[in-house]
């Protein structure tokens, strides 16, 4: 039981971390790409297989 004391806010703190990183990414703006999905999706170029390598 005593091991609770401990695991709860260290759960807490693990949880808000995480928060504040996700909160920071979205105001970084990390997850903005406009133009990449739209333009990858329409695009067949190397669709069922890896681009080869150069040479």
């Amino acid at each position: 039981m005593e091991v609770l004391i401990i695991l709860i806010p260290v759960s807490l703190g693990l949880g808000g971390l995480g928060l504040v990183a996700f909160l920071w990414t979205l105001r970084s703006r990390q997850y903005e790409d406009p133009r990449g999905d739209a333009e990858r999706i329409l695009s067949d170029e190397w669709d069922d297989r890896p681009k080869p390598p150069p040479g």
